[in-house]
């Protein structure tokens, strides 16, 4: 009660709705990697800062666009096909050489990020396209995103290109230890290959590059691996006009004299228009392939926005994605959601007729925990208890007396009623969805509260998805 010291008129206006529980951003991924440049002010300013941007455009106005490719790395050879002194076609081979194309993919990862639904996110650039992705910077960028509270989601799609093997797993742990210590993000891990043509072992080896070395665990629920990579809609950096046409033949012979148009592909524009085209749309049929990861955080965003976090980020088609790099069979995806070897699961990628190039996984690494092997689950508790953690700060030295306690369990019970109302809880009434209990003889004893402890106890029923969808068919016998 306030002290009046006048006569007057006084007007108290008295809270009578408890404090409200405001949602933390639940898909907003960190994305560590390589740029062309770091500039926002100045040169260089952005590098090593982790910088949050909202659209692809900011993305390439800040960090700059693709690495280029060299031209000497892509052969093109045609055989033009005449009957007497007329052509009736072009037999055009173009030929990447893959092991010396570029190895940095942070801009083409982002941009199928933001082309599979993605929004916020923030870009950590360790270095600019004249230094090969290595451990220590890699690592040194998630240092930094610790540093963050907004980033929910790892991503690291150069940490496919390191030296070694040994050093590939060296960033998936870490970026699992960051998720498991900081208990507010998801690690979305990649394997380093993709084996093609596969082999009856290829798709094993592959995944167990990635797994084999992450213990057995705790940590396992805040990560999830996916396989294979894909291959995208978007094309190698190359100056297609100076490339060269290395190689031309006539009817299987080499082209002689005026016939002969090796050379730069600028200079067929004018001279062999026809030509150039075919050589074009032969070109444009080579795209690059990428590890999966991005495009994954990009489904969890559209996944959260449209759905909620709650819902799996499962059975959803890839934006910008031609095809998995290697078709699974029914087989190969059985032992790579659930493994009884390793425990650990990872999601498998599909081509489905109708559909494109579908993620059908749902399941983090801790693949045989009844508590933790759905991502959804994992994601939404994350987001639960950052909220509710970040919403009561408020309390910290109010009175511990049944008056606080009553109002931090009114503002927990209204959170999660709004959560069971939009699907995210199972229960037919809201008391079968959740509780939340906190109060002397409830949660506490006499000591808790003499040593300045609060403790709410907080259960939830969360829905979980129906991995296994199980029709029954039964024959009857003709009734009539």
């Amino acid at each position: 009660m306030a002290t009046y010291r006048s006569p007057g008129v006084y007007v108290e206006e008295i809270a009578s709705f408890p404090p409200s529980i405001a949602e933390v951003e639940s898909a907003v991924p960190a994305f560590v990697g390589y740029t062309q440049k770091a500039d926002a002010l100045g040169t260089g300013d952005l590098l090593k800062v982790p910088t949050p941007i909202s659209s692809w455009g900011e993305y390439v106005t800040y960090f700059g666009g693709p690495e280029k490719e060299d031209g000497a790395n892509i052969t093109i050879a045609v055989n033009e096909l005449r009957t007497g002194t007329v052509t009736t076609g072009y037999k055009v081979t173009v030929t990447p050489n893959a092991a010396n194309l570029r190895k940095h993919i942070l801009f083409h990862a982002v941009k199928l990020f933001f082309a599979n639904g993605g929004g916020k996110c923030y870009i950590v650039s360790v270095g600019d396209y004249s230094t090969a992705p290595t451990k220590a910077d890699l690592e040194a960028g998630l240092d930094l995103v610790a540093l963050e509270d907004v980033p929910t989601i790892l991503v690291v799609p150069e940490a496919v290109y390191l030296a070694s093997d040994g050093e590939f797993q060296s960033i998936n742990s870490k970026m699992i230890d960051q998720a498991s210590t900081l208990k507010d993000r998801f690690a979305v891990l990649d394997t380093k290959a993709t084996t093609v043509p596969k082999t009856p072992s290829s798709v094993q080896a592959d995944v167990d590059v990635a797994i084999s070395t992450i213990p057995v665990g705790d940590t396992t629920r805040y990560a999830a691996v996916y396989y294979p990579w894909v291959r995208t809609a978007y094309t190698y950096a190359f100056d297609f006009d100076n490339l060269q046409l290395n190689d031309h033949k006539i009817n299987g012979v080499d082209a002689t004299g005026a016939d002969n148009k090796e050379g730069l592909l600028s200079a067929l524009k004018a001279t062999a228009s026809t030509l150039y085209n075919a050589i074009q749309a032969e070109y444009s049929k080579y795209t690059i392939a990428l590890p999966p990861s991005a495009a994954i955080a990009g489904v969890y965003a559209r996944t959260d926005r449209d759905r909620g976090v709650w819902k799996a980020p499962a059975n959803v088609g890839l934006v910008d994605v031609i095809k998995p790099l290697v078709n699974i069979s029914r087989g190969e995806q059985d032992s790579l959601n659930i493994n009884t070897t390793s425990g650990k699961s990872v999601n498998a990628i599909l081509s489905m007729p109708g559909f494109g190039t579908v993620v059908m996984g749902g399941r983090t690494l801790d693949g045989n925990s009844n508590d933790w092997k759905y991502i959804n689950v994992r994601r939404f508790f994350s987001v639960v208890e950052e909220s509710i953690k970040k919403s009561t700060n408020w309390v910290v030295f109010e009175p511990n007396t049944a008056s606080t306690w009553t109002k931090v369990q009114a503002m927990i019970e209204n959170y999660l009623f709004l959560k069971w109302r939009d699907g995210a809880l199972a229960g037919a009434k809201p008391e079968q969805a959740f509780q939340v209990n906190v109060g002397l003889g409830k949660t506490m004893n006499s000591v808790d509260i003499l040593e300045g402890r609060m403790i709410v106890e907080i259960k939830m029923a969360v829905a979980r998805p129906g991995e296994f969808i199980i029709l029954q068919f039964v024959q009857i016998m003709q009734a009539s």
